[in-house]
C-alpha cells in the first residue's frame, strides 16, 4: 500500500513538473517549424520547435520568434530543456525577400539554423550549435552575400578549429545576364573568438573580423 502511494505521489510530482514547464509556452505562440533529433548523444531524441511569438503582426513590426528545445522526462513526457529568443530573426528582417527564416535541421547531433534575405543585395547565413559544456555553443558559421554584377562574398568559420575560409568574386556585366568574373580573392586563416557565443545570446553579440591578406571586413 505504501509502495503504491509512493508511486502515485511520484507520478503527480513529475506530472506537475511537466505541465508547469509546458505552460511556460504562452497560449498565443504559433508553431512555425518542428524537428526531432538527438542533441546530447544520449540515444533519446529531443524536440526543437520554432515559435512565432504572436499570431498577429502589429503595425508592420513583424513577428519575433523563440526556439524551444524539449527533452523527455522520466515518465516520457516532454519538458522544456533550453530556449532562446536570440537565435532567429524577426519575420521582417529579410527585407524585400520577405521572411528570412529558412529552416532548422539536426545533423549528427548539431542544431543548424539558416536565414537569408535582401533585395538586389542578397545575404544568407547558417549557424551550427552543439550541446557542450552544459549549453548550446556556436561551433560553426557560414555566410554568403553580394549582388549580381558587383561581387559575391562567402566565408565558412569552423569555430572549434579557429579556421576561416574566405572567398570573394568580383563581377562585371556587359549585357543582360552576361556576367564576367574579373577578380577573385581567396584566403584561409585562423581566428579565435574572445567569448563563447551561445544559443541564448546569439543576436546580442556581433563579431567583426578583418581578413589578414585582403583586409576585408566580415561579420559573425
Amino acid at each position: 500500500m505504501k509502495h503504491s502511494l509512493f508511486i502515485l505521489l511520484l507520478f503527480i510530482l513529475n506530472s506537475s513538473l511537466f505541465y508547469g514547464q509546458k505552460n511556460l509556452v504562452p497560449e498565443n505562440y504559433k508553431i512555425l517549424d518542428e524537428i526531432n533529433g538527438d542533441l546530447d548523444t544520449d540515444g533519446v531524441h529531443e524536440k526543437v520547435i520554432v515559435y512565432d511569438m504572436t499570431t498577429t503582426e502589429i503595425d508592420n513590426e513583424g513577428i519575433d520568434r523563440e526556439i524551444v528545445i524539449f527533452k523527455k522526462d522520466s515518465l516520457n513526457n516532454w519538458i522544456i530543456w533550453q530556449r532562446s529568443v536570440k537565435a532567429t530573426g524577426n519575420s521582417r528582417e529579410g527585407g524585400m525577400m520577405g521572411d528570412p527564416y529558412e529552416g532548422i535541421e539536426i545533423k549528427k547531433g548539431v542544431l543548424v539554423i539558416s536565414e537569408s534575405g535582401g533585395s538586389s543585395w542578397k545575404w544568407g547565413h547558417t549557424d551550427k550549435y552543439r550541446f557542450q559544456n552544459n549549453s548550446f555553443e556556436l561551433i560553426g558559421y557560414s555566410s554568403h552575400y553580394g549582388r549580381i554584377c558587383d561581387y559575391w562574398g562567402a566565408f565558412d568559420f569552423t569555430i572549434s578549429t579557429q579556421k576561416i575560409v574566405f572567398k570573394k568574386e568580383f563581377e562585371k556585366c556587359e549585357g543582360d545576364d552576361d556576367q564576367t568574373i574579373y577578380k577573385t580573392q581567396n584566403e584561409t586563416f585562423r581566428y579565435k573568438l574572445t567569448e563563447k557565443i551561445l544559443l541564448q545570446n546569439r543576436k546580442e553579440i556581433e563579431v567583426k573580423i578583418t581578413t589578414p591578406k585582403y583586409k576585408e571586413e566580415i561579420y559573425l
